[in-house]
């Protein structure tokens, strides 16, 4: 996925099931989401530590495309790798594994916002800087 490699596990609960005994559809974003929060303290910036009273990081879009079927018990090596990121934006992309096989692609954009004035704004320089080596090289315009 990327230049360097961030990976972690992840056991697939009950309660992430729906009746077909699969992963419910919305339920693979919990594990993402705690992909996530591995990946960002791993590179030094944790949310607690870069979000404060004047900057969110909503997230703008998401979306994921299940590969096979994800079932109870199931263990996700979840690997997070950086996609496109700009100025005030930046996308993470998540792919989900079990014993080896893909098993779910994602990704999500997470937006730096003014808090006071719900607008976008500049992403903290030190989380570009510590995202840049996870970041997938450009492809050229498009």
């Amino acid at each position: 996925m990327s230049a360097s490699r961030f990976a972690w596990s992840s056991r697939v609960r009950f309660v992430d099931t729906d009746a077909s005994g699969r992963i419910h559809y919305q339920s693979i974003w919990r594990h993402f989401e705690a992909a996530e929060d591995e990946f960002l303290r791993h590179i030094g910036c944790p949310y607690g530590e870069i979000e404060n009273r004047q900057t969110a990081f909503p997230r703008v879009r998401v979306e994921c495309d299940y590969l096979a079927a994800i079932r109870y018990d199931d263990v996700l090596e979840i690997e997070v790798g950086v996609g496109r990121m700009g100025t005030s934006s930046f996308t993470l992309r998540f792919l989900a594994s079990l014993d080896g096989r893909p098993a779910a692609r994602g990704q999500i954009v997470i937006a730096a916002m003014d808090r006071q004035s719900q607008r976008s704004c500049p992403l903290p320089d030190r989380l570009v800087e510590r995202l840049r080596p996870y970041a997938e090289p450009a492809t050229g315009p498009g």
